[in-house]
């Protein structure tokens, strides 16, 4: 049993306002694993006020960058030593597959190094050139530090999301209130101790677990000047909404339907074996799954097989078991989402491949799901434009390659995408077509330097290296 019975709040751990704790159950079997004080508005008041305070006195904001880059590297080499102990934790509060969880704390690092690089080599004080030489005035241009940063962050991937904004925000000397789902506490619990260790000044960060109606509160805080959201397309709405009213500045990481494009030349093999981990990735709950599976009617019932015996072989079960490659949904009514999505697509006609709505045998007391493919799926179904958010597959056939383009962009996201082509040159051609803010060609990995983020309902600006670090700051330009 873990227990967090006190809060995060500028640096030190405090009595919440409210003494009882939530438990966290298992979404393997239901048993409670932990139980977690949660912040109530007057705790966001009060963690709000510490950044508040923080940041107008400028102990962080005013600390050159070099040594803020060195607090942030010291917490990244924190956050390495542990890398064991924070897949355990979030393999047993999500659910998410041993090896997923223990594959992503490499990535981490990388999305680290490259903020941190980005940090080395940013322009934070530049004097400009006049265009005219006789001119004589010059111009000092600053990136300086927004002011009071409220973090948001989702369930399903609690650390990448969580070091995705707080990192940048602290390079940029921000003062940060982090804002962590209740189903988190265990893994972000340990991540306000890893902070701790790392040795920032007082007030300058918060990790605070609490519902949705706390978050409102504290996004529409006044004290609050820039949000920084990760969720889904419909809350990061009502955030954007918030955020226009009080003029904060926001940026927006939201949901995906994401397509992956199997070219007529493609190893469909390799293509097949591709979606193994670009669509069925942590349970499928995530936002950058290619779960769109778009294929040539040339080959389309072998693309279909390669997936239902990719499907078929895959163990689904105890996160812990070290063969296990896809684990319970997080909760009992994510669960039950996404069953109800599996009925729908046989409701609306699509061919049920393998899979349906039953929940495993012999897995009764968690929150699983089948993993399931349909086929025959038109692109205005259901299950094709709505975001389910558990292994899920939709295959849709495609007549060429315009088609297979104009499928691809039908869609209000814009979050991420695939191409699979035996030509790569060929395969950056249509990748460069498809409207999404990141697509991979023949399987590649995200990459941390580059900005991340999505077009249309995905989101509003970009994360990763120079460009993630940007949106933490304001321009000033000093004229001399």
């Amino acid at each position: 049993m873990i227990t967090y019975a006190r809060l995060f709040i500028g640096g030190t751990w405090v009595e919440p306002s409210n003494p009882e704790l939530l438990d966290i159950s298992s979404p393997h079997d239901r048993s409670v694993i932990g139980r977690a004080a949660q912040a109530q508005p007057a705790d966001i008041d009060r963690a709000v006020a510490a950044a508040r305070a923080s940041f107008d006195e400028g102990a962080w904001r005013l600390t050159p960058p070099a040594e803020r880059i060195a607090v942030l590297r010291r917490f990244n080499a924190l956050r390495e030593e542990s890398a064991e102990k924070i897949a355990h934790l979030i393999s047993l509060e999500n659910g998410s597959a041993g090896w997923f969880t223990r594959a992503g704390q490499p990535g981490l690092t990388r999305q680290a190094n490259a903020y941190l690089k980005a940090a080395e080599e940013f322009p934070w004080e530049e004097v400009l050139v006049p265009s005219d030489p006789a001119s004589p005035v010059r111009s000092v241009v600053r990136r300086e530090a927004i002011g009071v940063v409220a973090a948001v962050i989702p369930w399903n991937s609690p650390f990448s999301s969580a070091t995705s904004k707080i990192i940048p925000s602290l390079l940029a000397g921000n003062s940060v209130v982090l804002k962590v789902s209740p189903e988190n506490s265990l893994s972000m619990g340990f991540l306000a101790e890893l902070i701790e260790r790392a040795g920032l000044p007082e007030g300058v960060i918060s990790v605070l677990p609490a519902d949705r109606e706390t978050s409102e509160y504290l996004v529409s805080h006044r004290d609050v000047d820039k949000i920084a959201f990760t969720g889904s397309t419909r809350a990061g709405r009502r955030i954007a909404a918030i955020a226009g009213e009080q003029l904060k500045r926001v940026s927006l990481e939201l949901g995906g339907k994401s397509a992956a494009i199997i070219l007529p030349d493609a190893d469909i093999e390799e293509a097949v074996a591709g979606v193994r981990f670009g669509s069925l990735l942590n349970n499928g709950e995530s936002c950058i799954a290619q779960t769109r599976i778009l294929a040539p009617r040339s080959r389309y019932e072998e693309v279909v097989a390669g997936l239902k015996e990719l499907v078929e072989s895959l163990k689904v079960g105890d996160p812990n078991d070290a063969d296990t490659f896809i684990g319970p949904m997080i909760r009992p009514d994510q669960q039950e989402r996404v069953r109800s999505y599996i009925r729908l697509g046989i409701e609306e006609g699509a061919r049920l491949v393998t899979g349906g709505p039953h929940v495993p045998d012999g897995l009764e007391k968690g929150n699983y799901v089948t993993p399931t493919v349909f086929a025959d799926v038109d692109n205005s179904m259901r299950i094709a434009q709505e975001e389910i958010f558990g292994p899920v597959l939709v295959v849709i056939a495609y007549d060429d390659e315009d088609d297979a383009v104009r499928i691809a962009n039908d869609s209000e996201y814009g979050l991420s995408g695939g191409v699979w082509s035996a030509d790569e040159a060929h395969a950056l051609e249509v990748a460069r077509r498809v409207r999404t803010g990141t697509v991979t060609v023949n399987g590649a990995s995200v990459a941390f330097d580059g900005p991340f983020g999505g077009f249309k309902a995905s989101g509003i600006g970009r994360e990763y290296g120079a460009v993630g670090l940007g949106t933490y700051t304001e321009y000033k330009t000093i004229t001399v």
